[in-house]
């Protein structure tokens, strides 16, 4: 005889069973944990909270105890989280985030101490982000002191300012100071950190100056700044290891013949690919394929894409970068020949202007910012695919020659790693290459990199977090959606999560830990759409498409501080 039996499962009993329980908790009633000022059902705490589970089910004294005592326990924070395993609701606010993340660690409450986490993490700011970070790391946050230590470096500038930076004790100064990633628009921002540490407490810090003037890149100061502000402070007359590194560095700038024995990590750019700022989008295609002038921006805090002046030419496939809070488009192709012109928008006028024109006509070109310089390889000069390189002094307003590259590269993907230029991909006219080269301006010299797992040409390339990302693509037969990833430690390439949409003619932008890639060209049409990966996660997801262009953009991050008070990009699009 067959079963004849049925299950009746009543999924929603646990939501309304719960409601009920809190209400007669509320009256006291058929309560087994009590003390002066919390009663609770024992089953409930052992089926909500970690520290009561193993409490009640392991035969400790407690479990038959009509009153625990709790020690060095928040009570209001302990009240929350008992009402928080009835209810499944907790209200987290400033007063305390720091009381129920501690208490929540203690009873091991997981989901609590990471929402408490996501709430500080949220609200990390110049002036707290310092307490945050050693309140992490004494409670064993690893994801908040890292979410601290991103905050710290991407806003050096204003966390030095703080009235905690200068009550740090020596080690955590020295070590902010020695970071590569630490965002400033000049040296001069680190050294005046190092003072203001010093001078709050004179009398017993200038012993350590010596220590912290290792740690500030004096070869990267300009000889004037050596001279007039360096040079004229008292305490480092009065230190001889301080006047060496000063001779040093003066050495550095008046004997560039000698540079090249000179290289340490002080010779180094501090590099912060993770700048906080707002991507740009610059000219590009139609759906037609005509190339465009526009300009747009996306806000990574909302989502959204604003107008911005139009530049003086039309450019597609153009080099973007940003240099000391402006904006470059270089060469391009304006529907009718390659380009050699540039242009840079200043965010203070609100204007673009021009500048001299590139030795070369390139199209297809890669493009960064470096040492205070432009630099730009390879590219399309409407003929034949170009290994030659070259370098522009804002200054000066000059371009010069430097070293060609190994290979013929047009449409490769150019980021910075480490204070190097590196070029992942492209082609010679010919054949799509997997390999990539980097560029050290200290010693004028291109050297071979591992190769990437695919052959990629008009790839999206972008560094975040200290590892390169390269995009997308074309590899000779298919538009690609796959993604892989440089570590310089252990020299080796990996894949990644793939985008949802085969993109070439990619465009790759990192903000805010996140990579952004936008535009490009799926095989069919040009794109609009735009996808976002998030490190943390391996994942991608779409953010707002352009509204003013089809792909084919150039992009560039403009650090936020360069727009304070600019009102002018507010037409939605």
């Amino acid at each position: 005889m067959a079963d004849d039996t049925v299950v009746f499962f009543h999924k929603d009993l646990p939501m309304t069973a719960f409601p009920t329980i809190a209400d007669i908790r509320r009256q006291g009633q058929l309560c087994d944990v009590a003390d002066q000022k919390f009663s609770a059902h024992r089953i409930i705490l052992a089926a909500t909270i970690p520290y009561f589970q193993a409490m009640f089910t392991h035969d400790m004294v407690e479990t038959k105890q009509a009153e625990i005592t709790m020690e060095s326990i928040e009570p209001s924070a302990l009240e929350a989280l008992i009402n928080f395993s009835y209810t499944g609701r907790v209200v987290i606010d400033m007063n305390n985030v720091q009381s129920l993340l501690i208490v929540a660690g203690f009873l091991h409450m997981q989901a609590v101490k990471d929402a408490c986490t996501t709430y500080l993490k949220n609200r990390l700011e110049p002036s707290s982000c310092l307490s945050v970070r050693q309140f992490a790391d004494q409670y064993q946050c690893p994801s908040l002191v890292e979410a601290s230590n991103k905050y710290i470096q991407n806003n050096f500038r204003q966390v030095a300012q703080s009235s905690d930076f200068v009550l740090l004790p020596k080690s955590e100064v020295l070590e902010i100071l020695s970071r590569d990633e630490l965002y400033v628009t000049t040296e001069e921002q680190v050294f005046e950190a190092a003072m203001r540490w010093i001078k709050h407490d004179p009398a017993n810090r200038v012993k350590d100056l010596p220590e912290l003037m290792v740690k500030v890149r004096l070869p990267l100061l300009t000889p004037q700044y050596l001279s007039d502000s360096v040079a004229t402070e008292d305490i480092i007359k009065n230190s001889l290891q301080c006047r060496d590194l000063l001779d040093e560095a003066k050495d550095y700038h008046l004997m560039p013949e000698r540079r090249v024995l000179l290289q340490t990590f002080k010779t180094r750019p501090r590099c912060c690919t993770d700048i906080p700022g707002f991507v740009f989008a610059v000219g590009g295609l139609t759906m037609a394929g005509d190339s465009l002038s526009t300009v747009e921006r996306y806000d990574p805090i909302t989502g959204q894409w604003t107008l911005g002046e139009p530049m003086t030419t039309m450019r597609s496939r153009v080099g973007v970068t940003v240099l000391k809070g402006r904006l470059y488009a270089i060469g391009g192709y304006n529907g009718m020949e390659r380009l050699d012109t540039v242009e840079v928008y200043d965010p203070v006028t609100k204007r673009w202007s021009r500048v001299a024109a590139m030795q070369c006509k390139r199209s297809a070109l890669g493009a960064v910012s470096l040492n205070g310089r432009l630099l730009v390889c390879g590219g399309y000069d409407g003929v034949t695919s170009l290994r030659s390189c070259e370098t522009y002094d804002p200054e000066a307003n000059v371009w010069c020659s430097i070293q060609p590259m190994n290979k013929h590269r047009s449409a490769a993907g150019v980021t910075v790693l480490h204070g190097n230029m590196v070029a992942c991909g492209g082609h010679d006219g010919l054949s799509i290459f997997d390999s990539v080269e980097s560029y050290n301006p200290s010693t004028g010299e291109w050297k071979q990199l591992p190769t990437m797992k695919s052959k990629r040409c008009r790839l999206g390339v972008a560094t975040l977090n200290g590892k390169i990302y390269a995009v997308g693509g074309y590899d000779g037969c298919v538009f690609l959606k796959t993604v892989e990833r440089y570590d310089p430690d252990t020299q080796t390439w990996e894949m990644v999560a793939p985008m949802h949409v085969k993109r070439s003619r990619v465009s790759c932008a990192a903000t805010y830990g996140r990579l952004y890639a936008i535009g490009g060209y799926d095989g069919i049409t040009n794109l609009n759409s735009v996808e976002m990966f998030d490190p943390n996660t391996n994942e991608w997801k779409f953010v707002a498409n352009m509204s003013a262009h089809e792909g084919g953009v150039g992009v560039g991050v403009m650090p936020m501080e360069s727009f304070a008070g600019d009102n002018s990009f507010n037409q939605q699009v």
